[in-house]
């Protein structure tokens, strides 16, 4: 028999605490990232990453004033228990896991902060919204004690879609393996981050090490200031100076930060294997820490607006040249270069993945499409639903790879003639750009409140029961973007890395 008093955990208060969490993570980063991304801030010297640093950090101070999320992907949930075995529990119609995804549910629908139900069920066929981002992914663990231990963090599509696992010999350079692979990611999973990394156990051990180990603190400078205590830490801060001298840097643009730490967990593994995991946490790193005693639900304290640093982006009319979307032609598309800034003004389209696919089995259909896009300009966006006096909530860009095979089809056929989204375009879509003197703009992955502060107006005006997925018309005032892959095919994520990858002058530069 336990000593341990036995502590009861009541249905109720574990879904009102789940719930709570995951309102908290939506609009408040950990102190640790802000504290963190402000040095970051301070220390860059390239343009165009300081200037994607500024609309994250002031995009974070917006959310934290105005309870709103960080980000339009609210990320699916991933809750770790830590069940203390002498816990009982009280007023459970149904599983743990039910209780989780209750708190989940109640947590997307609040409508003071509607959250964007992103998850879709059956991954393979008919992939149907579950319309509250239910289920969460649940980790639990039995251990010695009388509490319930519980971390809650929202994982966003484009952070997750980058993960790594890989199996390793025994040899193989963990070091090596991993400066060979974060190139490969790309942008999309907006950096500045930081790294998760697992290794050993099994494939799936590994994975899940790495997942766990983007649930610790954030602390690289106080390592940096005090030096390693032993090899695993020596390795993390090896890792941290390699990977950042890469030159990838703030939305792949280029710059001298391209993660904020480097977290490495292990597990004991069979002489035969080294298996490994990498996962990278987003700018919209989101996750809270708490223990239930049997006290009641657990709601945490707001942090202080003292713990942002004093940068408040604002657009520069001397710098950005202003476009008018409602009488944009070709020409001008042909005449933007690589890192110019734009503001756009006037009618935006929207449309991303489903869309796409939509669009592609209409056209082979010979069926007429909702939206005449003929010299318009698509924004790759599911935003978050309106709450209050918005017209819209927050509408930051996706990720623009997975749209790289309707590029083709889009700007020949449609009469497209360019697109706004985030990270960089592989060589299938730059060719096709090329190919129609198009362009393609970028927005800041992790600014979108800040960005749906430029949105005045929204309707949605084609594929309305796609949810978040649907086609919207956006009337946008001074939208921010970079033109990141010109009408002559140069893209700004190849061409900024490389030069800062020069100038840290750490790792050589592959030549073409």
């Amino acid at each position: 028999m336990s000593s341990t008093a036995r502590t009861t955990i009541r249905q109720a208060d574990l879904i009102d605490s789940i719930a709570a969490a995951l309102q908290y993570i939506s609009y408040y980063h950990p102190a640790d990232y802000i504290a963190h991304l402000a040095r970051a801030y301070e220390r860059e010297q390239s343009a165009a990453a300081k200037d994607a640093i500024a609309q994250i950090l002031t995009n974070s101070r917006m959310c934290a004033e105005g309870k709103r999320p960080i980000c339009q992907d609210t990320g699916i949930v991933n809750v770790f228990l830590k069940i203390g075995m002498d816990v009982q529990w009280e007023g459970f119609t149904g599983s743990i896991e039910d209780a989780v995804n209750a708190g989940v549910r109640k947590g997307y629908l609040n409508p003071d902060n509607v959250l964007r139900a992103s998850v879709l069920d059956d991954p393979i066929f008919a992939r149907k919204n579950t319309k509250d981002n239910t289920p969460a992914v649940v980790q639990m663990e039995v251990v010695p004690g009388n509490t319930l231990d519980v971390i809650v963090a929202a994982k966003g599509g484009g952070s997750e879609n980058k993960s790594k696992v890989y199996m390793l010999n025994p040899s193989d350079d963990i070091v090596e393996w991993v400066l060979k692979t974060v190139p490969t990611m790309g942008a999309g999973w907006c950096p500045p981050g930081m790294l998760g990394i697992g290794v050993g156990g099994t494939a799936e051990k590994a994975a899940l090490l790495a997942k766990q180990a983007l649930m610790e603190d954030i602390d690289m400078y106080e390592l940096l200031e005090r030096g390693p205590s032993n090899k695993l830490e020596e390795m993390r801060i090896e890792l941290y100076e390699k990977v950042n001298a890469l030159g990838i840097g703030a939305q792949g643009l280029g710059g001298l930060t391209t993660v904020l730490d480097v977290k490495i967990k292990t597990f004991p593994t069979h002489a035969a294997s080294k298996p490994i995991a990498m996962i990278p946490n987003c700018a919209a790193t989101r996750h809270a820490h708490f223990v239930m005693d049997g006290s009641g639900p657990v709601y945490l304290d707001p942090p202080s607006l003292d713990l942002w640093p004093n940068v408040h982006w604002a657009p520069d009319y001397n710098k950005s040249r202003k476009v008018d979307l409602n009488t944009l032609t070709k020409e001008q598309v042909a005449s933007w270069q690589p890192g110019d800034t734009l503001l756009l003004s006037g009618k935006l389209l929207t449309g991303r993945d489903a869309a796409h696919k939509r669009i592609q089995e209409m056209l082979a259909k010979g069926e007429p499409l909702p939206v005449d896009f003929t010299n318009r300009v698509i924004y790759y966006v599911g935003p978050v639903d309106p709450v209050r006096d918005e017209v819209v909530g927050p509408a930051g860009p996706t990720t623009a790879t997975r749209m790289d095979k309707f590029t083709e089809m889009m700007l020949a056929k449609t009469g497209l003639i360019a697109m706004v989204g985030k990270a960089e375009r592989g060589p299938v879509a730059i060719e096709s750009i090329k190919k129609h003197q198009s362009a393609y703009l970028m927005a800041v992955g992790g600014a979108a409140y800040l960005v749906s502060k430029a949105i005045k107006g929204a309707k949605v005006v084609g594929f309305a029961d796609l949810g978040m997925e649907a086609i919207y018309e956006f009337d946008v005032v001074d939208m921010p973007v970079t033109v990141a892959v010109d009408a002559g095919g140069t893209s700004a994520h190849v061409t900024g890395p490389k030069l800062w990858q020069a100038k840290i002058g750490k790792i050589p530069v592959a030549v073409a």
